[in-house]
C-alpha cells in the first residue's frame, strides 16, 4: 500500500479530541468517501446490524522503578507491564505468574524512550517493595519484551497501587485514567490490556443508548492487547482472547438473516477496532460458524486470508506500514482505501491511537 495514501494526515495539536469531537470517514464500496461528526453513527447503521465490542479494561500498566538490588543507586525506568501468562516453562522449569514487560527510560518531560531490557536476572525494584526479576527475552534475541516476575507483591496490587495508563507520544499531555478507558470495558480479575482498545474510545453511553434505540446490537468480546504496537507488517503478539457463546449465536443469526435477505440492509457485522475483528476470526472456522472459544491468539489477518465473519470495521487512521491496514485489505479494495485516506490527508484527519476514526462498510 503506497505512502501516498496518509500524505497530508495530522498527529493533531497534542492532545485527543474529546470523545464528542471525533470526527468520522466513511468508506462505503464504490462510493466516494463521505464525512461525518462521530455522533451521527447511529443514522449511518441499520437496524440489525451488529457492533462486535472488545470489553478489556486498560491497565494501570506504567510503573515507576529503579534498577539494581539496593546496594547501589541504579538507575530510573518505567515498567510497562504487557501481557499475563499463567504459566512459563524457562529451561525445564515451570514459573507462575509471569509477565511480558517493557522496561523504558524517563525523558525527563513525562513520557518515555526505548531501552533494552534485560539482562537475564537483572532485578527492578518497583514501589510498595515489590521485585521484578527478568527471566529471559520474550522472543529468543529480542532485546524489548522480556519475560519477568514481581516477588514482594502482587503484579496487579502494584499498578493498582502505583500505575498509571501508559502514555504514548501521541497525545503530548498526560490524560486523567477515565479517558484510557471504554466505555464498554468490564473488570476481568487477573487480566487488562495494556493500551485501551482505541476504537471504542469515543462511544458514551448515550451513544449506546441511541445506537440501541436505532435496532443495532452490541456482540461483546475480549482480547488483552499487550504494549507492543505491531509496524512495518510485523505480526502482533499472541493475546489472551475470548469470544462467548452468547455472542457467537448472535452473530450467526445476524449473518444467517443478512444471507436470506439477499444482502439487504441490516445485518452487518462490524467489529469495532482490530482486537474484535483478531478475536471474532479466531473463533470462526473455515464454514464462517463463530463458535464460543478462549484463550490465546496470534492470528494475522490479511487479504489473503480473508475475513469469515466480519463485514465491517470501525478502525483508525493508520501508518501507511501498519499491520491494521492488512486487515483492512482484508475488507476493501486497495483504489477504496486509497481513496480514504487522499479525503483524509485532504481534511487534515487526526491519527494515531486517539485520533478521528474510519468506518469501512460494504458497498
Amino acid at each position: 500500500m503506497p505512502v501516498a495514501i496518509v500524505t497530508g494526515a495530522s498527529k493533531g495539536p497534542g492532545r485527543a479530541p474529546d470523545r464528542d469531537a471525533v470526527r468520522l470517514l466513511v468508506s462505503r464500496g464504490g462510493a466516494a468517501p463521505a464525512h461525518h461528526a462521530f455522533g451521527e453513527l447511529p443514522g449511518l447503521l441499520a437496524r440489525g446490524d451488529v457492533l462486535v465490542v472488545n470489553t478489556s479494561r486498560t491497565l494501570p500498566a506504567a510503573v515507576d522503578g529503579r534498577t539494581g538490588d539496593g546496594r547501589g543507586r541504579g538507575e530510573p525506568v518505567v515498567v510497562h507491564f504487557s501481557t499475563r501468562a499463567d504459566r512459563w516453562h524457562p529451561a525445564g522449569r515451570e514459573v507462575a505468574g509471569c509477565w511480558a514487560v517493557e522496561l523504558r527510560t524517563p525523558d525527563g518531560r513525562g513520557g518515555t524512550r526505548p531501552r533494552a531490557g534485560g539482562p537475564e536476572g537483572a532485578v527492578v525494584r518497583l514501589p510498595g517493595g515489590a521485585r521484578l526479576t527478568l527471566w529471559a527475552p520474550v522472543e529468543p534475541g529480542g532485546v524489548r519484551l522480556w519475560w519477568g516476575r514481581v516477588t514482594g507483591g502482587c503484579a496487579m496490587q502494584v499498578m493498582r497501587h502505583h500505575g498509571r495508563p501508559i502514555r504514548y507520544g501521541y497525545p503530548e499531555r498526560e490524560q486523567p485514567p477515565g479517558a484510557q478507558q471504554s466505555v464498554f470495558a468490564v473488570d476481568s480479575p487477573g487480566a487488562g490490556s495494556a493500551r485501551m482498545p482505541g476504537a471504542a474510545r469515543p462511544f458514551t453511553a448515550g451513544l449506546v443508548a441511541r445506537l440501541v434505540g436505532a435496532g443495532v446490537q452490541f456482540a461483546p468480546i475480549s482480547l488483552h492487547t499487550g504494549v507492543a504496537s505491531a509496524e512495518a507488517f510485523e505480526p502482533p503478539d499472541a493475546e489472551r482472547f475470548a469470544v462467548p457463546a452468547a455472542t457467537a449465536w448472535l452473530v450467526n443469526a445476524a449473518r444467517a438473516r443478512r444471507r436470506a435477505a439477499s444482502r439487504a440492509a441490516g445485518g452487518r457485522v462490524v467489529a469495532v477496532g482490530a482486537t474484535a475483528v483478531r478475536a471474532l476470526e479466531s473463533a470462526t472456522g473455515p464454514d464462517g460458524r463463530v463458535r464460543a472459544a478462549a484463550g490465546w491468539t496470534d492470528l494475522v489477518v490479511t487479504p489473503k486470508r480473508g475475513v469469515r465473519a466480519v463485514d465491517g470495521l470501525l478502525t483508525g487512521l493508520h501508518e501507511p506500514t501498519a499491520s491494521t491496514l492488512l486487515m483492512l485489505g482484508a475488507m476493501a479494495e486497495p483504489d477504496v482505501l486509497e481513496r480514504a485516506y487522499a479525503a483524509a490527508g485532504a481534511r487534515r484527519r487526526l491519527w494515531q491511537e486517539c485520533g478521528d476514526l474510519h468506518l469501512v462498510l460494504p458497498g
